[in-house]
Parts: structure tokens; C-alpha cells; sequence
């Protein structure tokens, strides 16, 4: 490639009548690229340059708004019915330049922080180290605008009577209220649309007029007003879960408001240095106090009493002492359930840890009943107890039926048939149809039988020494035997039968 200052060079000295000779030796090039710059300096100044495409912009305009806003239509109704010839990369660049297709960027809203004014609400997934395992949490968090207290719960699920409970912890916990919720546009309050034309749940705003506060849902792309409660989602999992461990959803709970109402309340924000707890107490004139006359949320269920007076209810029962088999209401709270019998409050429960499920709970006072529920899924811990000291391969395979990849429904009946089956089967099949079942993933009671008979069927086999002889049809005594008589099967005749029958009869007529 030729320098540009050599082009330049050798365009001036040829100017100046300078031969191509010497502007060669001068500048240390060969003729021919002296003679290939001017050429190409002739070319260039020769050619004019073709004018711009024009094109009427109202036109444009127009076309384009009728195409909603799609350039590929707007090419095609130019080129073929205003007969425009136009390239397709042309109008694109004259949508871009006339600022057609450029649809200027909206800036955020500015919302000054005024006390009272507003809280902001929302969730967000997490997966947790609770214990041993990994769980996956729903985080539901309340936030103050303007003196930034928070407040944070987590939750298996998440639905709208849960969102009431925790509205209600919220609001008892700081006893005020502001006067706005921003929210995002979830089904939980919002049934239909979006924004100013988000049709609200009837339920919810009955809810939410008895503490003071009008629900808003913010408008679609606009995540940024509510850009507070997002920066405190990233806040708790960079400063929350980061070197702590949690024992169980409770305890997850527990550290979770401390750090929430104590120790982040009490830290200085990073760039105005004001404490949220200082700036609440502050706040508190402008806010809404909580009527004391509210009550927590609730919902009732319809329960039935079996016959061993027990009530199921959360895949746990509770026993009624002298009750009787009849119909029950029960009335669900976040943390307790109340059981009424024709309008009378006959047993209060506390619900117990997340995680219960398949027990027993008693009142306390009374003695225990001797039955066990008539629903209740019998454990089978006995039984798992004795397969998992047979062997650690029989224990992998327990193991595996009480994990999550396992989609076994009823899995304490499985362990039970799997040790009936134990009983009735000899050590070794029934460890090589473990072995099997577990490599295979198989836990379809079943295909585990199936799996014994194909075990026993691979062990029966033929002795070697009594192997017959395939040959067999070859030798001497076969080929004679060929030949024989057959034995002939004599079938008695008719009157033969008659005359047995009437010597039956007179063996009859002499025993009588």
C-alpha cells in the first residue's frame, strides 16, 4: 500500500512538471507506482459525486406511522407504490437523520423523598443454604422511602393471604403506615392492565383501606420507581446471606428481621451518613398510625372429625378431646389455627414448623388417644431401619427414594413393599435387583418384581454333565427307534359304557 504522503508528494511535484522519471528517483519508488498514483489522482478528479436521494418527508413520515413503524413495509410500499427507487439501507439512514425511526429516549421521573408519603413493597427469589440442603425462598420486603426502614420475610410461597400476614406483621411491627404502596404489577393485587390502568383486586383494597394506604402499580419499563426496594434486594445478598448459616426457615426469619429492624437500621446510610431508625422516629408525625381495632388477616376451612376425634388440616391433625364425627371450621391465622363447632371456639392450635408434615398434636392436659388417625400415612422407619443396616448399597438406594429425583408419590409404602419383599427372597437376588434399581433409577414396585424373575430365571441353567447330545438324531439307536409301532389307545364302545352303567345300578339295588 502507498504512503500518503508519497501520494501527495508525487501529485505536487507532477504538478509543478516534474517528470515521472525523476519523481521516482527523487522519492526512491518505481515508475509504476508513480504512474498508478497519477493515474488514480485523474480518475478521482474526473468522477463527480452522484447528489443524495431526496425524498419528500412528510411523505416518509406518513408511510412510516402507517407501517407501525416496521422499515421493511415502509420499503415496500415506497418502491412499489409511490414507484420510489430507493435502497433499503438509504431509507433507513433518512428514517435515522430525520429522527423518524429514533424515538427519543424518556427520562425517569424525578419523585422527591417526602415523609409520609410513600413505601414501596415487592419479592424476589433466593436459594439458600438451610441446613444441609439448598432451598429455594421468597423474599417479601417492605420499604420507607423516605426514612428507608425495611422490613423483611421469607416464605416457601408466596400468595395473596400470605401477603396480608405480612403486611400485618409489617405495619404491627412499626405501628405506621405512609400513605402510598408502590408495587409492581403483580396478579396478587392488580387483576387486569397496568400502571394508572391497573384494575385492583376488590379484596385487597378492602384490605389496605382498613390500615390507611392506597395501592400503586407502576408503569411497565419503569422498574426505577421502585429503584429503593430493588437496591435492598441487592443489599441482602451482599450483606445479609454472605457468612451466616440458618438452621431451618425460622431461624432464616429470625437473623432476617434482626438484620432487617436492627443492625441495617442502625448503620448510616453510605452517601447522606443518616441513620433510617433516627430518621423514622422523625417521620412518625407524617405517617398513619395503625388502628387498634384491626385484626389479623384470616381464612376459614371447612373440616370434617374422623371417628378417633382428629382434624386434618396442613398435612398435620390435631386431636378435639370428646368430639364427636362431625363438620368443623377452621379458622387459618399466619400462625395459629382456632377450630369452632357451631360458632364456638373449641381447640387453639400454634402451627408448627415449616416442614412438619404426617404428625400428631395433642392439647396440652390431656391424655394422648390410643388410635392413630384414620388418613394417616403410617411411617415405615422400622422397616428402613433394618433394610439400611443389610447393606450400604441397599442404603444408596434408600437414599435415592427419599430424594427429590425420585417421583415416587406414597414413598413410606414403597420402603415397606421393598422390605416385604426382602422377606420372601433370598439375600443375593435381592441385592443384585438393588444393585440393578439403583443404577437404573427404577421405583416402580412393579418393574422391581419384574426384575426378580429375570434375576432367578439368569441363575437356573443345566448341568454339563447332563447336557444332551445335539447329535442325537444321528445315532443307531434313534434312526431304529423311528421305525417302531406306536402304541394304539383302545376307546371302549358305546354299548360297553350301557352295560356299566346297569351294572352299577344292580351293585345299588343289592346294597340296599
Amino acid at each position: 500500500m502507498i504512503a500518503k504522503d508519497i501520494q501527495a508528494a508525487i501529485i505536487v511535484m507532477a504538478g509543478n512538471g516534474r517528470k515521472k522519471k525523476e519523481i521516482a528517483r527523487e522519492l526512491g519508488v518505481s515508475i509504476n507506482t508513480v504512474r498508478k498514483v497519477l493515474h488514480d489522482g485523474m480518475r478521482h478528479s474526473n468522477s463527480q459525486r452522484k447528489d443524495k436521494k431526496e425524498i419528500d418527508l412528510d411523505l416518509l413520515a406518513e408511510t412510516y406511522n402507517d407501517c407501525a413503524g416496521y422499515i421493511q413495509r415502509t420499503y415496500e410500499k415506497l418502491t412499489e407504490e409511490q414507484g420510489l427507487n430507493i435502497g433499503y439501507s438509504t431509507l433507513s439512514r433518512l428514517l435515522r437523520e430525520n429522527n423518524i425511526s429514533n424515538k427519543p429516549d424518556k427520562q425517569s421521573e424525578q419523585f422527591p423523598d417526602v415523609p409520609g408519603e410513600e413505601m414501596q413493597h415487592d419479592t424476589s427469589s433466593y436459594k439458600v443454604m438451610i441446613g444441609d440442603k439448598k432451598m429455594a425462598v421468597i423474599c417479601s420486603a417492605l420499604y420507607f422511602r423516605y426514612c428507608k426502614m425495611r422490613y423483611i420475610w421469607f416464605y416457601k410461597s408466596f400468595e395473596r393471604f400470605k401477603m396480608k400476614c405480612f403486611f400485618h406483621k409489617a405495619f404491627m411491627h412499626f405501628g405506621y403506615t405512609a400513605k402510598t404502596c408502590i408495587i409492581d404489577n403483580t396478579s396478587l393485587v392488580v387483576i387486569a392492565g397496568s400502571g394508572r390502568n391497573a384494575i385492583l383486586s376488590s379484596e385487597m383494597v378492602v384490605f389496605s383501606k382498613k390500615y390507611g394506604f392506597d395501592w400503586i402499580a407502576h408503569e411497565k419499563n419503569h422498574p426505577n420507581r421502585k429503584a429503593g426496594k430493588e437496591r435492598n434486594f441487592r443489599t441482602i445478598e451482599t450483606n445479609f446471606f454472605p457468612g451466616r448459616k440458618f438452621k431451618s426457615l425460622e431461624d432464616l426469619n429470625e437473623q432476617g428481621f434482626r438484620w432487617a429492624t436492627e443492625r441495617y437500621a442502625k448503620r448510616p446510610l453510605s452517601k447522606t451518613r443518616l441513620i433510617p431508625a433516627e430518621l423514622f422516629e422523625t417521620e412518625k408525625p407524617y405517617l398513619k398510625a395503625v388502628p387498634s381495632y384491626v385484626f389479623a388477616p384470616c381464612r376459614d376451612h371447612e373440616r370434617t372429625v374422623d371417628q378417633y376425634g382428629y382434624v386434618s388440616f396442613g398435612s398435620n391433625y390435631y386431636w378435639l378431646p370428646k368430639a364427636k364425627s362431625t363438620k368443623v371450621k377452621v379458622i387459618e391465622y399466619a400462625e395459629k389455627i382456632d377450630i369452632y363447632h357451631n360458632k364456638v371456639l373449641i381447640q387453639t392450635y400454634n402451627l408448627p414448623p415449616f416442614g412438619h408434615k404426617n404428625k400428631k398434636f395433642f392439647p396440652d392436659g390431656n391424655e394422648k388417644p390410643l388410635f392413630q388417625p384414620r388418613k394417616m400415612v403410617s411411617s415405615a422407619q422400622e422397616e428402613e431401619k433394618i433394610l439400611r443396616n443389610i447393606s450400604q448399597e441397599l442404603a444408596a438406594y434408600l437414599d435415592f427414594i427419599k430424594s427429590t429425583e425420585c417421583k415416587c408419590k406414597q414413598k413410606q409404602k414403597l420402603i415397606r413393599e421393598i422390605y416385604y419383599i426382602s422377606k420372601k427372597t433370598t439375600k443375593t437376588i435381592f441385592l443384585k435387583v438393588v444393585q440393578r434399581a439403583l443404577k437404573y433409577k427404577v421405583y416402580d414396585i412393579g418393574s422391581i418384581n419384574q426384575m426378580i424373575g429375570q434375576v432367578i430365571q439368569s441363575q437356573i441353567y443345566i448341568r454339563p454333565d447332563v447336557t444332551p447330545d445335539q447329535n442325537y438324531m444321528n445315532r443307531e439307536a434313534f434312526q431304529q427307534g423311528r421305525f417302531s409301532d406306536e402304541n394304539e389307545i383302545i376307546i371302549p364302545d358305546e354299548p360297553a359304557q350301557e352295560n356299566t352303567r346297569e351294572g352299577e345300578k344292580n351293585d345299588e339295588g343289592n346294597n340296599n
